[in-house]
């Protein structure tokens, strides 16, 4: 894939794969190019931290502008948490590893369970190493030698989510800026060693409050400020990247799905999210969908939104060589709204109306995502 202005598209998935091979993880692709590591590699994910952000308010991250631009990325689709940290974790596309949205049909569900795996939240019925089956490129750089740490909040340490999509390497728990320094020092030790840190500041306050709100600010002021102290702490030759999963945008208008309006009709579930909605089908007795009722749909949601909205398959949505296990839990529609719109299920209308920020779409502000360098 090109974006608008002719270079490659490279994904998170690519960035992983290119900063293990410079390692020297054997089997992989450096398709970045990235020049052989000198045994330290820091890959510093700010969860929410669209690219827009150099651009609209440089002013508020004077470290992070001062860092080289290596490159943009583009995140998977959707581009939320779930699929592009699971992408990173694995070095591979949705496509394979299966980690398709927020929420992601059962497809073995029987009365009484759920119907939906909500992928952050986990469902403890759900094995994570059965869901997402994928060997995690932490797994497989520990045999190689590589000395692998993962620092983030304790809340995460063993969730379902990070048994799925980040296992493997050492857990150190770290919350506060001291203990994320304390932290980084014990992880970059060794070489060769590659340390994945996590904060989820910004994409918080986003949700929380918008893009722009005093509260979010303060959350880049806070990475900023760990870049710095990054920047002066950390030993030689270490190499820091710093990237993201997805962007954000604040909402626009606010749809609740089937309240004063037909689109649920024949619609058997809801999932995905605000920005990113699977239609699952009702089915016939055979457990297809009549391509018929797909057409109704399709049209019902087309007439309602215009070209507000883009209506995808499963193959236009996550790629032609989609298998079955994987499309299974992608509903036979998906609808990802174009413009600022917010797609909101009845059942959390309250709790979704009080976000601010959203992603998952398919707008400049929630694919496009940094990377930038800095070596030490």
């Amino acid at each position: 894939m090109k974006a608008a202005d002719g270079r490659k598209s490279f994904k998170p998935a690519d960035l992983s794969t290119s900063i293990f091979a410079s390692l020297g993880l054997v089997g992989e692709s450096n398709l970045l190019g990235i020049e052989k590591s000198l045994g330290r590699e820091l890959f510093f994910l700010i969860d929410g931290f669209g690219d827009f952000i150099f651009k609209d308010f440089s002013g508020e991250i004077p470290a992070l502008s001062n860092l080289e631009e290596f490159t943009r990325l583009e995140a998977h689709f959707p581009s939320t948490t779930v699929t592009n940290l699971t992408s990173i974790g694995t070095g591979r596309y949705p496509c394979d590893h299966g980690m398709v949205g927020y929420t992601m049909r059962i497809p073995w569900s029987q009365p009484g369970t759920p119907a939906l795996l909500n992928g952050l939240k986990w469902d403890e019925r759900i094995d994570p190493l059965t869901w997402q089956e994928v060997p995690t490129l932490f797994e497989r750089a520990r045999t190689e030698g590589i000395d692998v740490s993962h620092i983030a909040s304790a809340r995460y340490e063993g969730s379902g989510f990070t048994r799925a999509a980040l296992r493997g390497p050492k857990y150190l728990p770290a919350s506060t800026d001291d203990e994320i320094m304390a932290a980084l020092q014990t992880a970059t030790k060794t070489t060769p060693s590659f340390t994945y840190l996590y904060l989820n500041d910004v994409d918080d306050a986003g949700h929380s409050t918008g893009v722009g709100s005093n509260r979010w600010k303060s959350a880049l002021a806070r990475v900023d400020g760990l870049i710095a102290r990054i920047a002066r702490e950390l030993p030689s030759g270490t190499r820091v990247w710093v990237s993201a999963d997805h962007g954000m945008i604040n909402a626009g208008e606010k749809v609740v799905i089937g309240k004063g309006n037909n689109l649920l009709d024949e619609v058997e579930i809801l999932g995905g999210e605000p920005r990113a909605r699977n239609l699952y089908l009702k089915r016939e007795p055979d457990g297809l969908v009549d391509e018929k009722v797909i057409a109704r749909v399709r049209q019902r949601w087309a007439e309602f939104f215009g070209d507000r909205i883009e209506i995808l398959t499963p193959e236009e949505g996550y790629g032609s060589n989609l298998g079955q296990r994987v499309r299974s839990r992608i509903g036979e529609i998906i609808i990802v709204p174009k413009d600022q719109t917010i797609l909101i299920e009845s059942e959390r209308e309250e709790t979704q109306m009080r976000m601010v920020g959203h992603h998952g779409s398919i707008t400049e502000a929630e694919l496009e995502i940094p990377l930038r360098v800095m070596k030490l």
